[in-house]
């Protein structure tokens, strides 16, 4: 056995650094969106207030680290959101599925601007439908029609996935597809 191969077996050395990616997270005041973050980073759900300005949460997965700049929902902010979209390499837009035909509008109109935002357009999208569990709360297909994501989002690498806080499994699970996107976007050969 030579040399290199009995180092590789005896001696392993720290486990090599995991991607980190930086992502905006958006959608409208209680969508869900600091629940949710502060939930995948094992946080106290009982200090859990809503975000008024921004928030930036390391959220450790096992193939990589997001860095999300999570912003704040209210009317007020929601102005001001494209001054935080420099540096993103993806976004995650948060929607309450159980909020009134308003606020849905809203979330639509806000949705459609991401998707259109010269510094978004071309980057991966995960989508959320929180708040499953509410008796009230649209479908996936429900939401999928009424946001027009097919006309929409065609072309664009989108995916629109149903949580809710009971199930955390399944919010791993969509957050693991959109690490997948953002791999993707790093293999890819850059275009002169």
């Amino acid at each position: 056995m030579d040399y290199l191969c009995f180092r590789a077996l005896c001696c392993k050395g720290p486990p090599p650094p995991r991607p980190e990616y930086d992502l905006v997270c958006i959608g409208l005041t209680g969508s869900g969106k600091t629940s949710l973050l502060s939930q995948l980073c094992s946080e106290s759900p009982e200090n859990i207030v809503s975000t008024t300005g921004f928030s930036i949460k390391a959220v450790p997965f096992q193939n990589a680290i997001l860095n999300v700049k999570e912003l704040g929902g209210a009317d007020n902010i929601r102005k001001y959101w494209s001054r935080y979209y420099q540096g993103s390499q993806g976004v995650i837009f948060v929607l309450d599925s159980a909020s009134s035909e308003d606020d849905l509008e809203t979330a639509r109109n806000e949705l459609h601007s991401a998707l259109q935002h010269p510094q978004l357009c071309t980057l991966p999208f995960l989508i959320l439908a929180n708040h499953q569990d509410k008796p009230a709360a649209r479908s996936v297909q429900e939401i999928k029609k009424y946001f027009e994501l097919e006309p929409l989002a065609r072309g664009k690498r989108w995916i629109l996935k149903p949580c809710s806080l009971e199930d955390m499994e399944a919010v791993k699970d969509s957050f693991s597809l959109l690490i997948n996107l953002l791999e993707e976007r790093d293999f890819e050969p850059s275009r002169m």
